[in-house]
């Protein structure tokens, strides 16, 4: 796949071709503010340490509506998973690890994330991959891209996810956010599903978990917005198979030469994904899972006026250059008194979201 893909209910961006790689956010918000390129489209890695995903594409086509697939897309070859990375028992040991380690005071929420490694009969078609997830997902932002601008340990290599979770967007002075953090996997039945979620509402482990979230943004964006309205209490947002905790959250900026990009590199990390303090998360992270590569980073468009979406990169697969192997991921919140059980469980149905699309 040479090419960017977010579709959204209400507007998809579409790319084919590339013109020119970025190596970093500073040489892309720099080729926009001088009109060397007209829009940029990509995807930052999870660490800030790891090279970008950014490219001027050949051609952009900007619809209201979601993403309409062409009618010769190939069908989705059977898939299977043929690793759990750790295995179920090993995650929840760390899990519990990682509780006794918050319970010390080290840190007061770290995310853990497990990957589960996927075959294919034949090529996955990235594309194909995501038309299924619009269609499964209509409410998530449905993404497709080309991780090659990274360099050589990407190339060819595509990302493709459907997030429920908005990083931030900026249309002129006005900036948007909605954060999720807190969840709560669905039921089957009507009556159980309303429970879990208005247990999750007063959840004081998800209640927390999503206040350093909040915080974060807060503390990020108060020094580039003028004004900022952020609710008291969070709201209750849902996908088809997790419940979320989400505050909307809109700013105004004070420099509106402040482009979408560089609101998306100043946000991110964000505790959803990282912890809380944010350093000692991601050393932590970094020492028990490795390179995360791009999954819990961000996907999204800037255009040349600054304004553009960015979306965190979750319930998402990296698909490899052959097409034939994959590998996703899925992570949750741990606070000082989560439940190593239930945090499994939690990443269990978040990666619904992607094996369901597969069949897997």
């Amino acid at each position: 796949m040479d090419g960017f893909l977010l579709s959204r209910a209400e507007r998809s961006v579409h790319a084919t071709g590339t013109r020119r790689f970025f190596d970093d956010v500073h040489s892309a918000t720099q080729a926009l503010r001088s009109g060397k390129a007209t829009i940029v489209v990509g995807a930052l890695p999870f660490s800030r340490h790891r090279p970008v995903a950014l490219a001027q594409p050949d051609d952009v086509e900007i619809t209201d509506g979601p993403w309409q697939a062409p009618s010769d897309l190939s069908d989705l070859p059977p898939v299977r998973i043929s690793a759990e990375l750790p295995l179920p028992r090993v995650h929840v040991e760390r899990v519990r690890r990682l509780v006794e380690r918050l319970s010390l005071g080290e840190m007061e929420k770290v995310v853990a994330a497990r990957r589960v490694a996927l075959e294919a009969d034949d090529p996955l078609d990235p594309l194909a991959l995501a038309a299924r997830m619009i269609e499964r997902h209509p409410d998530a932002a449905t993404y497709a891209l080309d991780l090659s601008a990274a360099g050589e340990r990407y190339w060819g290599h595509t990302l493709v996810g459907a997030t429920p979770e908005l990083l931030v967007s900026r249309r002129g002075d006005t900036v948007t956010c909605r954060p999720l953090a807190g969840t709560a996997a669905r039921r089957a039945d009507p009556d159980e599903d309303r429970r879990a979620g208005e247990e999750l509402l007063t959840s004081d482990k998800n209640l927390t978990e999503h206040g350093f979230v909040v915080d974060w943004i807060r503390t990020r964006l108060a020094p580039l917005c003028s004004d900022l309205d952020i609710p008291d209490k969070p709201e209750l947002t849902a996908t088809p198979d997790v419940w979320h905790l989400a505050t909307p959250i809109t700013g105004t900026l004070r420099d509106p030469g402040t482009d979408a990009l560089t609101l998306a590199h100043v946000l991110h990390p964000t505790p959803a994904v990282a912890g809380t303090p944010t350093e000692a998360a991601l050393d932590v992270i970094s020492r028990v899972e490795g390179d995360r590569r791009f999954y819990g980073g961000a996907v999204g468009w800037c255009d040349e006026q600054g304004d553009g979406d960015w979306f965190v990169a979750i319930r998402c697969a990296e698909l490899s250059s052959d097409g034939r192997r994959a590998v996703a991921w899925a992570g949750g919140g741990i606070v000082a008194d989560s439940d190593p059980v239930a945090e499994l469980d939690e990443t269990t149905a978040k990666l619904r979201t992607l094996l369901g699309a597969l069949g897997a």
